[in-house]
């Protein structure tokens, strides 16, 4: 009995063209909002930074995954991998951010005030 040796390629053509535009999109809405700055989006904090820096972090977070869900194929992986990838990175950047973040707002107030509030 002999076995087949054809082996069939499957195109993933389509599902490139779908990562293409999703990411096209994103980056659309990330290039206008940075262009014409809403004034609600500017002038409204949240945890001591403006909205649209969130909506930046966020958006730039999700490319950062679904780059690496398409094109280092965790779809296909076992779901322990894929949780281990996606949050091990989402823990540091959420703890870089923090960091970035606290530090920032300090020398920022440093500089607004001339006063250094903690003595190393």
């Amino acid at each position: 009995m002999a076995h087949s040796t054809t082996h069939h390629h499957e195109s993933n053509t389509k599902g490139i063209w779908f990562v293409f535009a999703l990411l096209s999109v994103v980056t659309i809405v990330e290039v206008f909002l940075g262009i014409v700055k809403p004034e609600f989006l500017v002038d409204t904090k949240f945890l001591a930074m403006s909205l649209l820096n969130w909506i930046f972090i966020i958006l730039t977070i999700y490319k950062a995954y679904y780059i690496a869900w398409a094109f280092m194929h965790l779809e296909g992986e076992s779901k322990g991998l894929r949780r281990a990838v996606v949050w091990s990175a989402i823990f540091l950047i959420s703890y870089l951010m923090f960091i970035l973040l606290t530090e920032g707002d300090y020398i920022y107030d440093v500089f607004e005030s001339n006063h250094v509030a903690w003595d190393f």
